[in-house]
């Protein structure tokens, strides 16, 4: 329903804008640029879902050996303690924890084309426990939060970027990067728990927050010390071996259990491409009507209001020029992505608005996307709290990206 109210927004407050642009300013160009953006976005929708095809495919197949393999059970026993708490309506032991282990762990380390597949055999096997097959249920909405709360350990491609575009050190925006992504997770948790009622006051729980917390502090003190190559070196060997080694594990297992391996692949890579089939319309309305938004002028003139209410208020403006990135994130990965690589080129990549539009590019993950993707696969109509849920976790990583920002790169 939620959903819903912001896709007809999208529509309705481009529509009156780009009136205006008309009827005040002669501007003719406005609605054709937004047809225009309808047929490039529809087009957009379908490559992605072409292009998820090979991917599904691959690592649905790869779930399915783990499956087989018993390397997914393991590891729902093995993380029972913790999710029994985060989610409490999920049954002790089941399988699907394995896989939102095995999707977190992918987000975790960049690997994105690795999260979007295991992420989509969770909710299938989520939904497997689903009472109410058009609505969202509580074990949905946290990992779906968990999701879009971007926590990231290794954002590789962001530190690619910069050094493409002539950034002197690359990889400066590492640990505000890490520090910002943590605090949108931690209050994506928070949300959700206050939303169902789950305590987080109990030792298993605060056990694990503050040993990730923990961990985050250890990676950066370790880091610290590595020059940019030998951390790009690192970061890049790091991610592709423990993915090689997810591969290699679970067709292992198969073997110990004496399954046959191949057969198991292609069953579970025969569900990639329906998969990508039955998101496609979930992926064309939520891109066409992010299109057309953008194509308005909304956008922009949303900033410009942010950029005169901060001035009006006595405030440091500085920031306002990243905004863009920000406010896209939750809507477009690749429009996010091309707004930070714009920040970066027209302010500098070592610049305060530059290194902040890659803070917020990395501390946050694409909300809308992840909801009409994820909960399109199973065909969630009714997603509950899950977008204000997420939204407030993406808030919380933009203020978290901007003290950061200010932290290390303010004058």
């Amino acid at each position: 329903m939620v959903l819903n109210y912001i896709w007809i927004a999208f529509f309705l407050l481009a529509f009156l804008v780009a009136l205006a642009k008309l009827l005040f300013w002669g501007d003719t160009e406005v609605f054709p640029a937004m047809i225009t953006s309808t047929f490039d976005s529809a087009r957009t929708a379908f490559e992605i879902s072409l292009g998820l095809t090979g991917v599904l495919s691959l690592w649905l197949g790869i779930m399915r050996i783990g499956e087989r393999g018993g390397v997914v059970t393991a590891l729902a026993r093995w993380l029972s303690p913790l999710f029994c708490r985060l989610f409490p309506d999920i049954p002790k032991g089941h399988p699907v924890t394995g896989s939102i282990f095995m999707n977190i762990a992918a987000n975790m380390l960049g690997l994105d084309n690795a999260a979007t597949p295991m992420g989509l055999k969770a909710m299938e096997q989520l939904q497997e426990l689903n009472t109410r097959k058009d609505t969202a249920t509580n074990p949905m909405i946290m990992f779906l939060v968990l999701n879009t709360s971007g926590l990231t350990v290794i954002p590789i491609s962001i530190m690619v970027y910069r050094a493409q575009l002539g950034a002197e050190q690359p990889t400066d925006v590492f640990v505000p990067l890490l520090i910002a992504t943590f605090f949108s997770t931690l209050a994506g948790i928070i949300c959700v728990s206050l939303y169902q009622r789950i305590n987080l006051l109990n030792r298993t729980l605060l056990l694990t927050l503050g040993g990730a917390l923990l961990a985050v502090v250890l990676v950066i003190w370790g880091l610290g010390s590595l020059s940019r190559v030998q951390i790009d070196a690192l970061s890049t060997s790091v991610a592709n071996i423990l993915l090689y080694l997810i591969i290699i594990v679970f067709i292992l297992s198969g073997v110990r259990r004496r399954i046959n391996v191949y057969d198991a692949f292609i069953e579970g890579a025969k569900e990639g491409f329906q998969t990508a089939v039955r998101i496609i319309p979930y992926l064309v309305a939520i891109l066409v009507g992010i299109g057309v938004f953008r194509a308005s002028g909304t956008m922009d003139m949303l900033v410009d209001g942010i950029a005169w209410v901060v001035a009006a208020c006595g405030g440091d403006t500085d920031f306002v020029g990243a905004l863009p990135t920000a406010l896209m994130k939750p809507l477009s990965g690749s429009g996010a992505r091309g707004l930070m690589v714009d920040a970066m080129t027209t302010y500098g990549a070592d610049s305060f608005v530059g290194r902040l539009a890659c803070i917020f590019q990395g501390s946050t993950d694409t909300t809308f996307y992840i909801l009409a993707v994820y909960f399109g696969s199973v065909g969630i109509r009714h997603t509950r709290h899950a977008v204000a849920c997420g939204l407030l976790a993406d808030l919380a990583g933009v203020i978290a990206a901007i003290g950061m920002a200010y932290l290390f790169f303010g004058s």
